[in-house]
C-alpha cells in the first residue's frame, strides 16, 4: 500500500494534515520499534503516516510478533526493517534517531536508557517505569544527554481533555479541593490456566529479563503481564497514569505528601497477583486526590465508568474517554455542558497528535507536551499507592528529597533487585 492509499485507508483528511510533516516524502528519521505487540504497532502506524521517517528495525522476543510487524511496515511504507531479538544488538548496529519503547513495564527502563545514551530520542509508553528509581534514571538520562523523550499519555492531546483543562483554568468550575480518578469496568473473573511450554519462537527467558524466573503461562503473554507484579503494577498503573497525568496537568503540585492505599483480589480467579479492587487516597497541599477501581462491577448508578471528577464550588467537571468531557453546574439555571470526544481508531486514542508533537519538539528543541518529567510524576502517583498497598499502611513522601519520611521499609521499595545478570545502565 503506498502512502496515498494509506491516508485513505486510515481516514486522514486534509483538515488533519497540518499535524503531519510538510515534507511528507522525506525520510529524515531512522526509527526503531522495541516491543511490536498491539500497542507498539498502533504507535508505529502513526509514525509511518506522519512521514519523514524510515523504519530501520523491529525488536521483539516473540518471533511471530516481530515478523507480523515487519509485514505491516512493508505494506504501509515499503520499508524493510531488520528484525532483532535483542534490543542491545539493535541499538548498537542501527543507532536509530528515534526509538519507540512499547514493551511490558519491567522492560521500559533498560532499553530506554540504553537508547538515550546511544543518541536516540524516545517515544515511551506509560507507565514509564516499573519502579520510582527507574523513572528517575530515565529522566536523568534524557536531561544529561539532551534527548527528547515523549510519553504516550496521549490524552493530553485529546481535544475534550484540553477543553476540560480550559474550563478548570477559566474558573467556571470554581475552587476545586477534591478530585476522584477511577476506572470501573465489569470483567469476567477469569480462569486459572496451567503453566505450559513457551510457544515456539518466544524467547521466554529474555522476555522475563531482570524479573524472577517462572514457567510460561498463557495468562501472562501476550497482554496479560499487567496483572503480575513482577512485570507491572496493575490497573492503577495502567489506567491510573492517564488520569493522574490529567490531575498534574491541572495543578502546580508535582507530588502528594501523604498516601494510603488498600485493596485485594476479591473477584478475579485467574491466578494473577495485583489487586482487582483498590482504593487510594493522596493528600496534596491544596486538595485531596482519590483513586478507585473495581473489576467486578461498573458504576451502573453513576454517569461515568472511567475518568476523573473535579469537584468544584461551582459544579462538577468530569473528564472522560469515549464520553468526552461534561460539566455539571450546581446552579439549576445553567445547562450541562458536554464536549464530545475526538478520538482516533483503532482503540479510541490520540497517538497521532502525540507523535506529531514529539517530532515538532525534536525539530524545535523544546519540551514536548507529554514530556518525560510529567510522565515521571504521573507514574510515581501510581507507584506510591502500590508501595502503600504492599506495606499495608500509610506512607509520607518528601518530594524534594524523593524519599519516604523516616521509613526505611518504604524506601527499600523505591527500586528493585535486578536478576539474571541485568542492571540499569550506569
Amino acid at each position: 500500500m503506498d502512502r496515498r492509499n494509506f491516508i485513505k485507508k486510515t481516514g486522514i483528511t486534509f483538515s488533519a494534515l497540518p499535524l503531519y510533516s510538510a515534507t511528507f516524502q522525506l525520510k529524515s528519521y531512522r526509527i526503531a520499534l522495541i516491543g511490536s505487540g498491539w500497542w507498539g504497532i498502533n504507535i508505529l502506524r502513526e509514525a509511518i503516516a506522519y512521514g519523514s521517517c524510515k523504519v530501520v528495525a523491529i525488536c521483539d522476543v516473540d518471533k511471530q510478533a516481530r515478523e507480523t510487524a515487519r509485514t505491516e511496515v512493508e505494506k504501509l511504507s515499503g520499508d524493510k526493517p531488520k528484525l532483532y531479538n535483542d534490543f542491545r544488538e539493535l541499538i548498537s548496529k542501527e543507532k536509530p534517531d528515534i526509538t519507540i519503547i512499547a514493551t511490558p513495564d519491567h522492560w521500559h527502563a533498560i532499553p530506554a536508557i540504553t537508547a538515550i545514551k546511544n543518541g536516540s530520542h524516545i517515544y515511551i509508553e506509560k507507565p514509564i517505569s516499573h519502579t520510582i528509581e527507574e523513572g528517575r534514571a530515565i529522566l536523568n538520562a534524557a536531561r544529561a544527554n539532551g534527548r527528547t523523550v515523549q510519553v504516550g499519555t496521549h490524552r493530553r492531546h485529546s481535544a475534550h481533555n484540553t477543553a476540560g483543562m480550559e474550563l478548570l483554568r477559566s474558573g467556571k468550575v470554581g475552587q476545586v479541593n477534591q478530585v476522584k480518578t477511577f476506572v470501573n469496568y465489569r470483567q469476567d473473573p477469569g480462569t486459572l490456566q496451567p503453566d505450559t511450554k513457551a510457544p515456539d519462537g518466544l524467547d521466554w527467558d529474555f522476555w522475563q529479563g531482570p524479573a524472577p524466573k517462572r514457567n510460561f503461562n498463557p495468562g501472562i503473554h501476550p497482554r496479560g503481564f499487567r496483572r503480575y507484579m513482577d512485570y507491572a503494577n496493575g490497573t492503577i498503573s495502567d489506567w491510573g497514569v492517564h488520569w493522574f497525568n490529567q490531575v498534574l496537568w491541572w495543578t502546580d503540585e508535582k507530588y502528594p505528601k501523604n498516601i494510603f492505599s488498600k485493596g485485594d483480589r476479591y473477584y478475579k480467579t485467574d491466578g494473577a497477583d495485583v489487586p482487582d479492587t483498590q482504593l487510594a487516597i493522596y493528600e496534596f497541599e491544596g486538595f485531596i486526590l482519590e483513586w478507585e477501581h473495581k473489576m467486578g462491577a461498573m458504576n451502573d448508578n453513576e454517569d461515568h465508568n472511567v475518568g476523573c471528577y473535579f469537584y468544584g464550588s461551582e459544579g462538577t467537571l468530569h473528564i472522560g474517554w469515549r464520553d468526552g468531557t461534561t460539566f455539571y453546574p450546581h446552579s439549576k439555571n445553567q445547562k450541562i455542558i458536554n464536549i464530545p470526544h475526538q478520538l482516533n481508531q483503532p482503540d479510541g486514542q490520540n497517538i497521532k497528535e502525540c507523535y506529531a508533537d514529539f517530532i515538532s519538539s525534536i525539530e524545535q528543541n523544546k519540551r514536548p507536551i507529554s514530556d518525560i518529567e510529567a510522565g515521571y510524576y504521573s507514574t510515581n502517583i501510581s507507584l506510591f499507592a502500590m508501595i502503600s498497598y504492599k506495606l499495608g499502611r500509610s506512607i509520607q513522601w518528601n518530594g524534594e528529597k524523593e524519599k519516604f519520611v523516616n521509613d526505611n521499609e518504604a524506601n527499600a521499595l523505591l527500586g528493585k533487585e535486578y536478576l539474571n545478570g541485568w542492571s540499569l545502565p550506569g
